[in-house]
């Protein structure tokens, strides 16, 4: 099994990277190939609505923009699993996840060929380092992205800075629970 982990927050240690982190390196332990991506260190651009909203997305299932968001894609497109861990802002995906998730949706679901990430299999981590608030509405977001692009929802973990050391914990298991789980 090849899993891919997007991180979409800045911070490579914090809470949203540790818990992705934790994700894939129980699931290499169980045997799955695993692949961290810091989804900053990328350049991914806004969608610019092309066409009246519909461009060349719709058209041919790519994106006029030149940035890493194909080679990103392309890299989804090769695993079994998909892990995406965002914090929480605003009750929302981080900016980076919104933008790329948005792209993505469209090539992938509005274009003419075959959506590639369907099928697969998503965990979905939403990590509220403030507060605590706004993990639901998070998750909802996540689980719409899933949704669209047609990844069966495996898990939806939410952490927060009070809950983090036992969801390190609940993470671990999901990396390895993911390995075993029937595609």
């Amino acid at each position: 099994m090849r899993i891919v982990g997007l991180n979409a927050s800045p911070n490579e240690d914090g809470l949203t990277a540790t818990m992705l982190k934790a994700v894939l390196e129980d699931a290499a332990e169980a045997g799955a190939a695993t692949e961290l991506v810091h989804m900053k260190q990328r350049k991914l651009k806004a969608c610019l609505q092309c066409d009246n909203g519909w461009g060349i997305c719709s058209k041919e299932g790519n994106c006029i923009l030149e940035d890493d968001m194909q080679a990103v894609r392309e890299e989804l497109w090769r695993a079994d699993a998909i892990v995406i861990s965002t914090p929480v802002y605003f009750g929302e995906v981080s900016e980076v996840a919104k933008n790329f998730l948005d792209r993505v949706r469209r090539c992938e679901v509005a274009g003419p060929s075959e959506n590639k990430m369907a099928g697969k299999l998503g965990l979905a981590i939403a990590a509220a380092g403030g507060s605590g608030g706004g993990i639901v509405s998070c998750q909802f977001v996540l689980e719409r992205y899933f949704q669209h692009l047609g990844i069966r929802v495996f898990d939806m973990i939410p952490v927060t800075r009070f809950t983090r050391e036992y969801k390190i914990e609940s993470a671990k298991l999901a990396g390895k629970a993911l390995v075993g789980a029937q595609m």
